[in-house]
């Protein structure tokens, strides 16, 4: 029977890949699924899926799948491949990187990972190369999108919510107080997550339907042996609560499931049932606790680690109707070590990204980045750049969105030698604020430093179009082109930068004048005489791309 499952769950794989290769992604993923559902222990079917989800833009869903490849597959390099490519759709580039490396650990040479790698660490533009702050309030149709929400549109009635709305909007250092709950609900709309808690807690999430639960009527032979008259009994009553339950009229529910378990105390379903109307009571402590006596409950009676595992997940979502992120996290982390639902993979990932985004705002703090990048002043001033770049760094942290921070930071890098970093800091430092001439200018010294004159000429003279005036600017510019001009392979890359000299060079008639000037250097007299192509010569012994002596 297992070998009859894994040839046709192979059959399927086959399936999909064909329709994958057609662009049918629906149809790939409804193969693979019926393959995994066949042979779920099989790596490979779970990586497919994963790159067709991707396709069809279910990122978190393409990201569950990935992890389910490197859990059951961790030597295989293609599963990091897999996770690192989901990861940089949801735009988690710092995670991505570190799945890359882990996979390149594994197998160095793996092309697809030494691509995902790099492109991945193009995006860690942020301090030190981590992944950069973003204002999730700065997008240009924020209140559109909380008008089309319901939860948001509510909180838009509200005054003061508005007026802290457009404040964040503009400048996201002006929060106050990450723990106000419509905050928290604000980012999860905005992060697409505005469903997170707000979902009835009868089912829990699994790949197959869950069967309705049988009624007085409905009970098997088996069952009426197996069962004494009481769990029968308490059957009929937990039946009895269900009907009601669906009706909402919880009073009546919670009095047919106590009686449920009076009857038959060993039946966790009935007490996770019983949790359920506590959730919809918004009774969440009492949800809570009823779950965790659920949970004792089957430990004790060895009950099925599927129902083990919806007793954790309803505990998760009643503290996330309560705002605790962090115990939601952790407990739908407990249900996923009993049983791997990929519904519960997609909220536990979901939850993990607002927490690390309410991490990042509740570090935000000007009047501590002030002090730091005060402290840092000290330092530099006295020639300790190390501890400079420390406390700018911590600067940085408590406010990313001030572009000053950057630029001294960047002085502290070039005083170390550390360019590099030093250009990293003055890009983020003119991305924020283009019209700092500060980000120019030290951007301009860096590259003499580096011997990129012409690089360097480019940007000082951006900073002499923000202020034509600035000395430092024009001194800096003609050091630039002085030292430029002594280089001659300097004047040579400036010059293949001109259009001009490219077309030129890129004409097939003059690279065969070109040819034979290096062979008969008196040949060039004889095309001198044809005006036209003189203009060209001359243009090219202009720039020093040739010289006739």
């Amino acid at each position: 029977m297992a070998d009859d499952n894994k040839a046709k769950a192979a059959e399927l794989k086959l399936k999909g890949n064909k329709a994958l290769e057609q662009g049918d992604t629906e149809e790939a993923v409804r193969c693979y699924s019926e393959a995994i559902k066949l042979d779920d222990g099989n790596h490979v079917l779970y990586s497919n899926r994963s790159a067709a989800l991707l396709k069809c833009g279910k990122y978190l869903e393409a990201l569950g799948d990935a992890d389910r490849t490197v859990e059951i597959k961790p030597d295989w390099g293609k599963g990091y491949s897999r996770k690192g490519a989901a990861l940089c759709y949801l735009e988690r580039y710092q995670e991505a990187s570190e799945v890359y490396e882990e996979g390149l650990k594994l197998d160095p040479s793996n092309k697809q990972l030494l691509d995902g790698l790099e492109d991945a660490k193009k995006h860690l533009t942020g301090p030190a190369g981590s992944q950069p702050v973003t204002n999730p309030f700065a997008m240009p149709d924020l209140f559109d999108k909380l008008e089309a929400n319901p939860k948001t549109r509510e909180f838009l009635k509200q005054p003061d919510y508005r007026i802290m709305m457009e404040a964040l909007q503009k400048n996201p250092n002006s929060l106050q107080n990450i723990q106000d709950p419509r905050i928290i609900a604000t980012l999860g709309v905005l992060f697409g997550f505005e469903t997170l808690g707000d979902e009835r807690e009868d089912p829990m999430p699994s790949r197959k339907p869950e069967q309705a639960p049988p009624t007085n009527n409905k009970q098997t032979k088996s069952e009426d042996k197996s069962l004494s008259s009481n769990q029968k009994q308490a059957l009929v009553e937990k039946d009895e609560g269900n009907a009601a339950y669906k009706k909402k009229d919880f009073a009546a529910a919670l009095e047919h499931y106590q009686k449920a378990a009076d009857l038959d105390p060993t039946n966790i379903t009935i007490l996770t049932n019983r949790a359920a109307v506590y959730y919809e009571q918004g009774n969440y402590d009492q949800c809570i606790e009823e779950c965790k006596t659920a949970i004792d409950t089957g430990r004790e009676h060895r009950a099925d680690y599927k129902l083990i595992a919806k007793a954790f997940f309803r505990i998760g979502n009643a503290y996330l109707k309560k705002e605790d992120l962090t115990n939601a996290l952790a407990f739908f982390n407990k249900s996923l070590s009993e049983h791997r639902v990929q519904d519960v993979v997609k909220k536990a990932l979901e939850v993990e990204k607002l927490i690390k985004e309410r991490e990042k705002l509740a570090y935000i703090n000007p009047e501590l980045s002030l002090q730091e990048k005060e402290k840092g002043n000290e330092c530099f001033k006295k020639g300790d750049y190390p501890n400079a770049v420390k406390h700018y760094t911590e600067a940085v942290k408590r406010n990313p969105e001030d572009a000053k921070i950057y630029s001294n930071r960047s002085a502290c890098y070039t005083k170390l030698m550390e360019f590099e970093l030093a250009l990293k800091d003055c890009d983020t430092c003119i991305k924020i604020d283009p019209t700092f001439i500060k980000g120019y200018l030290r951007k301009g010294a860096n590259l003499l430093a580096m011997r990129e004159t012409t690089k360097a000429a480019v940007w000082y003279q951006k900073a002499l179009d923000i202020d034509p005036s600035c000395q430092e600017a024009l001194e800096g510019y003609k050091k630039a082109v002085t030292a430029e001009n002594s280089d001659p392979e300097a004047v040579k890359k400036r010059a293949m930068s001109d259009p001009e000299v490219q077309q030129i060079l890129q004409d097939p008639a003059m690279q065969m004048i070109l040819q034979q000037m290096t062979k008969d250097p008196n040949a060039v007299r004889e095309h001198l005489k044809n005006p036209h192509i003189a203009a060209k010569i001359q243009k090219l012994m202009e720039v020093g791309i040739i010289a006739i002596h």
